[in-house]
């Protein structure tokens, strides 16, 4: 495409009978150029997220709408739903939204507060599902509500949004050698000598938004210094990486109850400190850039941090493009994208999606 200049934009001065541009008028010129480039990268970017949701739809949201977990027989659960709900919403797809949202509601959120039951089995009744909740999957829905509610101004989701952040606060939020941290789930995560978090379920972005919309903004804004500060002081072995599942006791430590590793639950880490396009949150971001720049084709799927050593298994596609977004964060080389092909299983195209979002939500 060729770009014609407005008349009069370089002002010309003549010398010894050449044309001459202003030098500001050419920085300023630049400048344009620099932002239509990017805009064009932006459009591409969210042409191609809307193809991946369309083959995202396809696989794992079936019609009644629930997203189905194809690496774990087939259940459904509340962290798919966020992710769904999510990703209809950034996308503009009211209707997917809609039918998820009136899934979720009647299937899962069926305890006596306003969060959700972890997983729904199909074929298995309801009475006989476990009724603890997964915190990441409640955060997850209330972001995506909240952000609904404000997109297509549906008071009743905003609503929705707010009642669940109340029942995170109440039920789920404790306080920990000073700090005010997040609970995995309301059952089975607070022994006599431990406290077990995940600081993965920590998703910053989220907690952003809950500190602005919430009238009391603190419980938000302490959640999230908590976990910034647990993330400098989890770092084990060799790689510097904190561990999927985390003991917070006399000490900090990986879980006992869990292996030591960093892996699939550990790496939706840096997607949620890229996402958050913070100063502060690029500075925790070193030691994965350290860990992930080091591979290109071949990533582990897991690191002992104990042993210090990693395991030969190759990690999916959903990792690569984990990879891709914390190094591009950085202004590293990271390569392209991982395609989203009909192949991959259900939580390697959630992380696929969930990066492109964040690329293009993240602040520069």
């Amino acid at each position: 495409m060729i770009w014609m200049c407005k008349p009069g934009f370089f002002p010309a001065r003549r010398e010894r009978g050449r044309f001459t541009p202003s030098p500001s008028r050419v920085r300023l010129f630049l400048v344009a150029l620099l932002g239509l480039a990017l805009a064009s990268c932006d459009m591409v970017e969210r042409y191609r997220l809307q193809a991946d949701w369309a083959l995202y739809k396809q696989r794992f949201v079936h019609a009644e709408g629930r997203v189905v977990d194809t690496g774990n027989s087939g259940i459904s659960h509340s962290e798919g739903q966020g992710i769904g709900l999510l990703l209809a919403q950034a996308l503009g797809d009211r209707a997917t939204f809609e039918k998820l949202w009136t899934w979720t509601q009647a299937e899962l959120q069926t305890r006596d507060d306003h969060l959700f039951r972890w997983r729904r089995r199909p074929g298995t009744p309801s009475t006989e599902e476990d009724p603890n909740d997964a915190s990441d999957g409640d955060i997850l829905i209330a972001w995506a509500l909240l952000r609904a509610g404000e997109r297509w101004q549906v008071d009743a989701w905003r609503r929705e949004a707010l009642e669940i952040m109340s029942d995170v606060k109440r039920k789920l939020l404790r306080d920990r050698g000073g700090l005010r941290v997040l609970l995995p789930g309301a059952a089975g995560f607070e022994h006599p000598d431990r406290l077990t978090v995940n600081l993965s379920y920590w998703i910053f972005p989220a907690l952003n938004d809950f500190a602005v919309a919430d009238a009391e903004p603190a419980p938000w804004r302490e959640l999230a210094a908590a976990g910034r500060v647990l993330l400098r002081r989890a770092r084990f072995g060799s790689t510097g990486l904190p561990p999927d599942w985390l003991a917070l006791g006399d000490d900090i430590r990986p879980d006992p109850a869990h292996p030591p590793r960093f892996s699939y639950d550990a790496v939706r880490i840096p997607l949620y400190l890229t996402w958050s396009g913070s100063v502060e949150d690029r500075a925790l971001l070193e030691p994965f850039e350290r860990f992930l720049g080091r591979f290109d084709r071949f990533l582990p799927a897991w690191v002992d941090l104990h042993q210090d050593c990693l395991t030969l298994q190759a990690a999916p596609s959903g990792f690569q493009a984990i990879r891709r977004l914390t190094l591009r964060a950085s202004g590293k080389s990271a390569g392209a994208w991982p395609e989203f092909s009909a192949s991959e299983d259900y939580y390697a195209a959630s992380l696929i999606l969930l990066s492109r979002l964040a690329t293009l939500e993240a602040s520069p």
